[in-house]
């Protein structure tokens, strides 16, 4: 079940996010998330977090206390880690992050570390860039002439292959701390396939 979390911060253009709610199956605002979701004209399945971001606590009128997760400002989890439970507990297993561009340092590593656990994200999207996690072939259609940067996920990332990028990942293993900044996609589709291990593939964009 494909599963959507709005998260604060800057995120794509309304058209983008229509496109992913109407993917999911599932959607949760986590905190001022739900801003972006509301500007969007998109209503969110469920709203969680301590509110403590956002500006307005009258948009929770707006939805029945079922549909509210409100919690204490002293907890050990982000409200975008609680979010992203929340879409696991309910069968999610294919999760997508909207939003969290723009915004404090720690709160951007707090979302990539996201992705270095055992059920992470699938995607992430901000206002300018997408995050994609790549752990077998794959496949991006689109994407000629932008520009990718790769981050492997864990210890190591290995017995990679790439089609249609103008410096080939093939038999590279980057281990961690290694990256392959500022590649170029030559070829559409654009073919990525990881043997061993897990990688991020980063599209700048500008576009919404």
């Amino acid at each position: 079940m494909t599963g959507l979390l709005f998260v604060g911060g800057e995120g794509p253009g309304r058209e983008v996010l229509s496109r992913c709610a109407r993917e999911a199956a599932l959607s949760v605002a986590a905190d001022s998330g739900l801003e972006l979701a509301l500007s969007a004209g998109i209503e969110p399945d469920l709203v969680v977090g301590d509110m403590d971001s956002l500006t307005d606590l009258t948009l929770l009128q707006r939805f029945p206390p079922d549909r509210v997760v409100r919690l204490p400002r002293d907890k050990d989890d982000t409200d975008t880690e609680v979010g992203l439970q929340t879409l696991l507990d309910r069968g999610a297993d294919e999760v997508t992050i909207v939003g969290g561009g723009g915004g404090r340092m720690d709160h951007l590593l707090g979302i990539v570390s996201l992705f270095q656990r055992g059920r992470p994200p699938r995607r992430w999207l901000t206002h300018r860039d997408e995050i994609i996690l790549v752990d077998r072939d794959a496949s991006f259609e689109g994407w000629i002439g932008s520009t990718v940067s790769v981050f492997p996920v864990g210890e190591r990332a290995a017995r990679m292959r790439s089609t249609g990028l103008r410096w080939p990942l093939d038999g590279l293993v980057f281990e961690k701390g290694r990256v392959g900044i500022s590649n170029i996609v030559t070829q559409d589709p654009f073919l990525l396939s990881v043997a061993d291990g897990k990688l991020l593939v980063i599209r700048s964009r500008l576009e919404g």
